[in-house]
């Protein structure tokens, strides 16, 4: 996808999407090339990073991730009938350890926290193209808490998700159909850095295509305050 962000002429309180851009897919890695290694003592299936056609399972009709962060923990429970291939695409990248180390690189005070670019430029490349259909939209509002997956146009949705910081039910109508909500931890939620605000060109914080090519190395050096999840698992 081209880099792009669309204003929302109608909503002065809110003026941007959470949007999900980048560059457009480089070549696969070099053949024999090793998946990123897993973290010590944990079990996921981290070979899936560079495999997405692999990460296709049906998700539980309803489940719950816990997301440990570098301002503490929060829990996400997730109802596939909201959105049942938003539901499948998160309960696959939770599996296979997708958003370990994974930054919330645009926090939008009020609005929104966005996070779901690799820290790999390698993984990037693979998830980038691996998208998937849309969802109907009007199950579910776009409420204080709500997840929801960011995107570029229809049936673009790929790996970044959104936390709804107030009621932002003006994007329901456009194409973003939560599939879960922070049950527990929103208090946590609500402390994540917000100091870079919008991204670049607009703003001062991450450029997205720029962050695409470059992951954790770029995040880490120019925008030191970003806060991070450590850790994402599913759990009863």
């Amino acid at each position: 996808m081209s880099v792009m962000t669309i204003a929302f002429a109608a909503c002065a309180k809110n003026p941007v999407q959470p949007v999900e851009s980048g560059k457009p897919a480089e070549p696969a890695p070099a053949a024999g090339q090793a998946a990123p290694a897993a973290p010590a003592g944990q079990a996921q299936d981290f070979r899936g990073l560079l495999s997405p056609e692999t990460a296709t399972a049906k998700a539980p009709d309803v489940f719950r991730a816990k997301v440990a962060t570098t301002k503490g923990d929060f829990v996400v429970e997730v109802t596939r009938a909201w959105a049942p291939n938003g539901a499948d695409r998160f309960f696959n990248l939770v599996k296979i350890g997708y958003y370990d180390d994974v930054a919330f690189f645009r926090v939008i005070g009020g609005f929104m926290a966005q996070f779901g670019i690799h820290g790999s430029p390698e993984v990037n490349a693979k998830w980038r193209p691996a998208r998937i259909m849309d969802d109907p939209t009007g199950v579910q509002s776009n409420k204080r808490g709500t997840v929801t997956f960011a995107m570029g146009g229809p049936n673009t949705r790929t790996t970044q998700l959104f936390i709804s910081f107030g009621d932002n039910a003006f994007l329901d109508n456009q194409g973003f159909p939560p599939f879960g909500v922070v049950k527990e931890g929103m208090d946590v939620v609500d402390k994540l850095y917000n100091g870079y605000g919008e991204g670049a060109p607009q703003g001062r914080g991450p450029e997205q295509g720029r962050a695409q090519m470059e992951g954790n190395a770029y995040f880490k050096t120019a925008f030191p305050d970003l806060d991070y999840i450590k850790t994402a698992r599913i759990v009863p």
